[in-house]
């Protein structure tokens, strides 16, 4: 089992910054694919980007220059840096984790955080 706890989330303005984090449980973190998904009201989970466990990344085209993902396995965490936010970023971010799946499909990624509710006012 890995438990996945996210943090960092909060308020802040167009064209801000956040980086949140994404605390794993488990002794092999570093084998897994990380992933982060966004959901707002109404709509559904959207991927944002993911890292694998040999440090690939990739990237919704919505988020592509301005969003990037690291991973720190010495700490089990994995984080995701959001600069030039804008009002469309806001929404529940989540991360999430698999051992075998490394692509964009959330229901193929068998962990789940409880989301971070990121607000980017206007």
């Amino acid at each position: 089992q890995v438990q996945l706890v996210e943090s960092g989330g909060g308020l802040v303005q167009a064209g801000g910054s956040l980086r949140l984090s994404c605390a794993a449980s488990g002794r092999t973190f570093s084998s897994y694919t990380m992933g982060w998904f966004r959901q707002a009201p109404g709509k559904e989970r959207e991927f944002v980007g993911a890292i694998s466990w040999s440090d690939n990344t990739y990237y919704a085209d919505s988020v592509q220059g301005r969003f990037t993902i690291s991973r720190d396995n010495a700490k089990n965490t994995v984080y995701l840096q959001m600069n030039s936010l804008k009002p469309e970023d806001t929404a529940v971010y989540l991360c999430a984790a698999d051992p075998r799946y490394s692509g964009r499909q959330p229901r193929h990624y068998n962990y789940w955080g409880q989301g971070t509710q990121v607000t980017v006012s206007s």
